[in-house]
């Protein structure tokens, strides 16, 4: 039924498709019996399938990736939907309004988006009074922070922890982005000595908390052999939870879309990150044997992607343009696989 949606839903531009869906998903939620036929059809409910990672216990290792729930409007719809972890972001200090549009694209013979969305949120006050309203029904929410756009790098950690401090009581892990290429010279904060800064900062802040908080850092699939060495030392030093692997990318490789939207400037997403970013993983894991967990995302489009990324060390894997691709039966197909295949 999906594939028949979707039909229609191209022939929007990708954001008005995006918030049409959202929309839409809202209303049809809000018919009595729904909810439930969401969860007979979509959920599935196995004991084999939960992992406790950092101490949190995660009813399946299916989440939705930051970006589709920017302002913490869809956890709901999102847990009917099969996943078990949401992660909410990027949210930042203040609200902001992004860049300017069109400022998604769509390479649908690539299987691909690119977007220059840039920390486009309602700003972290009004995402933490909302997610002090929801029903939660078991789901894990993860808090993407970053810095504003206007904040110079130089104050980053300042926007970091007013996020952390906000967000405390309302999330159960937090996670560093420093890796979006959207906000001018954000990237310029994984390198060495900054990223220990904002780390070391943030580590320092969840410790004086009445409960320490799992951290994550996001990383960027750019990065060269080197700098992901830089990544393990840093993490293991700073004493942080784990990595997410990966960011959207700047690279342009082998592609077969149109070269007017490949050459539109954004962060790519979809099939063609999936074997980077599971490289990467990969390494990661060899890397620090294994001392710190790894959520994987990138190109999730096949429940045997997923099944992959667990293979190469992954403890956790997300998906979102999968998910636009393929429709909500993706993250059914996924934890059916690993439950059968007790990855």
């Amino acid at each position: 039924m999906y594939r028949i949606i979707r039909i229609f839903l191209f022939f929007l531009e990708p954001e008005t498709a995006h918030n049409f869906v959202t929309k839409s998903l809202k209303r049809v939620f809000g018919i009595w019996g729904v909810k439930n036929l969401f969860k007979y059809f979509l959920n599935v409910n196995n004991q084999l399938l939960e992992r406790e990672i950092c101490g949190i216990k995660f009813k399946n290792p299916v989440g939705l990736a930051a970006g589709f729930d920017k302002n913490a409007e869809f956890i709901e719809e999102m847990s009917c939907c099969g996943f078990g972890f949401v992660e909410i972001g990027t949210v930042t200090p203040l609200p902001q309004p992004g860049n300017d549009s069109p400022r998604m694209f769509r390479l649908e013979e690539d299987e691909a988006l690119i977007n220059r969305m840039g920390f486009n949120n309602l700003g972290v006050d009004v995402v933490a009074a909302r997610l002090k309203s929801i029903k939660r029904d078991g789901i894990i929410i993860g808090g993407n922070i970053g810095k504003n756009k206007t904040t110079p790098n130089e104050r980053a950690l300042d926007d970091y922890v007013k996020c952390l401090d906000v967000l405390y009581d309302v999330v159960d892990y937090f996670v560093v982005n420093v890796s979006s290429p959207n906000t001018p010279n954000l990237r310029e904060l994984q390198e060495k000595e900054p990223l220990k800064r904002i780390l070391n900062g943030l580590q320092q802040r969840s410790a004086e908390k009445s409960r320490v908080k799992p951290i994550f850092l996001k990383i960027a699939p750019d990065l060269t052999d080197a700098q992901l060495d830089d990544i393990v030392d840093i993490v293991l030093e700073t004493n942080l939870s784990g990595v997410i692997a990966t960011n959207t990318t700047v690279a342009r490789k082998n592609l077969k879309s149109k070269i007017t939207i490949i050459e539109q400037q954004g962060g790519l997403s979809g099939k063609p990150l999936f074997q980077r970013s599971t490289e990467i993983v990969c390494y990661l894991s060899k890397r620090s044997q294994g001392k710190f967990p790894i959520i994987a995302v990138g190109g999730i489009h096949h429940e045997n992607d997923a099944l992959e990324k667990l293979k190469s060390g992954a403890s956790l894997v997300q998906v979102y343009t999968g998910f636009i691709y393929e429709g909500p039966s993706l993250v059914k197909r996924i934890n059916k696989k690993i439950l059968n295949t007790s990855c």
